[in-house]
């Protein structure tokens, strides 16, 4: 049956942008005929089809993300899914915010040498990887259970049924999940599991258009939906996770099924600052990315970015400047709050965002960048490292009281750690602390430590227009590059009043230090002496490691897009 419902929505899933009209402009949260089922936006059609099933059955934004999540892990599994986390932001159309931790941790055995070799010196970034050294205590499940406790209207387990019909039955491999097998050899074939599941007996990844079924995920997924997170944080399954994570960790300390069995998703404080009178909230510590949204957004407020114009060399210099000087805070201040004192007031405050934004001229660039003090900054300490993430997917949904849901989910690298547990892929997240604890002889503030989250840029975000009216829901995949995709986006819905899929396909650009990137195939890359004469010495031109969603309330009705990047990519057959 729900394969039927399934089906019946593939028309609307199938194409990047997707509009659900309404009777009238403020239909969602009315009621009657005009009231709207709302919006589902997903990296992956079939995930989408799963999240708008649920909004079909009557249930809640908090219902279809979920349901997209779980789907997921089937279809995308190189990106997300349950052997991982991912932070959740709802809004509700009244203005309230909830956020929810589902970052991994760190097992309670890691200490701040968790990846140095014999002597003491950090070792290769994929000898880290490829062992259960960079797996941390999935927290994807804990979440959804929590969330589904507080705001979910179905039961559980309907939300199981998409994903349990995919691995099941089959799903075909489509052009992205095949390239990233091809590029990914060494994570997704790293075990026995992996290989089986994608690659031929020769070795070669599976084509483009191949079926796979993965009934060993299909019963995971029905035990949970039975039993609930206990399936996965006790008994059989947890049992699994440790030993399979223990048996590929080359130091004492690994993970253990009490630290399966330990693991909580966390309420905390989201994050919320004003952007020409719309309201922004997004995800606080663990992650980096909301604090950074808000101080960019903040930075450039000043600036008529409408009247420069979305093709202006000019606009975007000053949000490569605002991003500058964002991440400059993020590297030295950002990380566990449960661990670090991070002063997230302060870095929001728009006083000092004033004072952070003054040193922004749209003629010149800042030739040296500092982080400030905030008002509540600890004493300094030294920056990490951070890799880029590869295996991350956005979601984002609304439903049909204007309840928002932005949801990123991760398993850090392409295919995580390559080791397999319960028919899915486990994350690599803890390569998102820094390798190396001690810097310049001062400890880093985003180190391995005991049960600890490693810093994140995720930001999944949500945003209410100046009559306080739900507006928008929009996040990223992409490490470090998503706190900048995610207020891109806003910044083409806002100021230069772009539907859903416009916004999130605006040419991308970011800074790094004093070196800056223009996306490839776009005007940008046309206008690098323009931006050379602003003062950026350092350009370089190439293809945008980008994938953003959200869903957008217009004059028509609610839209949901996906990153236009990626059409071409989404095909099931070659």
């Amino acid at each position: 049956m729900i394969r039927q419902t399934i089906a019946s929505l593939a028309a609307l899933a199938l194409g990047a942008c997707a509009t659900y009209p309404a009777t009238q402009a403020d239909a969602v949260g009315t009621t009657g005929p005009a009231k709207q089922l709302g919006a589902v936006s997903a990296a992956d059609p079939r995930a989408q089809e799963a999240g708008e099933a649920m909004l079909m059955a009557g249930g809640s934004s908090t219902d279809a993300a979920i349901a997209v999540m779980l789907a997921l892990t089937v279809v995308e599994p190189q990106s997300s899914g349950i052997g991982g986390g991912g932070f959740y932001v709802r809004g509700s159309a009244d203005g309230a915010i909830e956020t929810i931790d589902g970052r991994e941790k760190a097992p309670s055995g890691a200490t701040p040498e968790w990846f140095l070799d014999a002597e003491g010196k950090v070792p290769p970034f994929m000898e880290s990887v490829r062992s259960g050294l960079s797996v941390g205590v999935p927290g994807n499940i804990a979440l959804a259970a929590k969330a589904h406790a507080d705001h979910g209207k179905l039961p559980w387990a309907k939300l199981f049924e998409p994903a349990i019909a995919l691995a099941r039955d089959g799903f075909e491999i489509n052009k992205r999940l095949n390239a990233t097998l091809d590029d990914a050899e060494n994570r997704a074939g790293f075990s026995a599991a992996g290989r089986k599941m994608f690659y031929d007996a020769a070795g070669e990844p599976l084509p483009a258009g191949s079926m796979v079924k993965n009934e060993r995920l299909a019963q995971t997924f029905d035990a949970i939906a039975k039993a609930g997170p206990s399936a996965f944080y006790s008994g059989p399954l947890a049992r699994e996770i440790a030993a399979t994570v223990a048996a590929d960790t080359p130091r004492p300390g690994a993970m253990t099924e009490a630290d399966v069995a330990a693991y909580r998703a966390i309420e905390r404080d989201g994050v919320c600052g004003m952007y020409r009178a719309y309201r922004i909230c997004s995800m606080g510590p663990p992650t980096s990315g909301g604090v950074a949204v808000i101080q960019m957004l903040g930075q450039l407020e000043r600036f008529d970015l409408a009247a420069l114009g979305a093709e202006n060399p000019v606009t975007w210099h000053l949000f490569l400047e605002s991003q500058r000087l964002a991440y400059a805070d993020r590297e030295l201040y950002l990380a566990d709050s449960d661990f670090v004192k991070v002063p997230v007031a302060g870095l929001i405050d728009p006083s000092y965002l004033a004072k952070r934004s003054a040193l922004i001229s749209p003629d010149t660039t800042m030739q040296a960048v500092r982080a400030g003090t905030p008002a509540g900054a600890p004493s300094a300490l030294a920056d990490g490292d951070e890799p880029e993430e590869h295996g991350t997917s956005h979601f984002a949904v609304v439903d049909s009281d204007g309840t928002m849901v932005s949801y990123t989910s991760t398993i850090e690298g392409s295919f995580g750690s390559g080791l397999v547990a319960g028919g899915f892929f486990l994350n690599n997240e803890l390569t998102d602390f820094s390798r190396a604890p001690v810097v310049d002889g001062r400890l880093v503030a985003n180190r391995v430590e005991a049960n600890k989250r490693p810093r994140s840029s995720m930001s999944p975000t949500v945003v209410w227009d100046p009559q306080g009216r739900p507006f928008m829901a929009v996040g990223a995949a992409g490490g470090p590059t998503i706190p900048v995709q995610t207020a891109r986006s806003i910044i083409g819905a806002i100021d230069f009043g772009l539907p859903a899929e416009e916004s999130i396909g605006l040419p991308f650009t970011m800074a790094f230090g004093n070196a800056i990137m223009l996306e490839e195939g776009t005007w940008m890359a046309d206008a690098v002496a323009a931006f050379k004469a602003l003062g950026h010495a350092e350009v370089s031109v190439r293809p945008a490691p980008v994938k953003g969603g959200a869903v957008l309330r217009t004059e028509a009705g609610w839209e949901s897009a996906r990153d236009p990047r990626l059409l071409g990519m989404l095909g099931y057959t070659p």
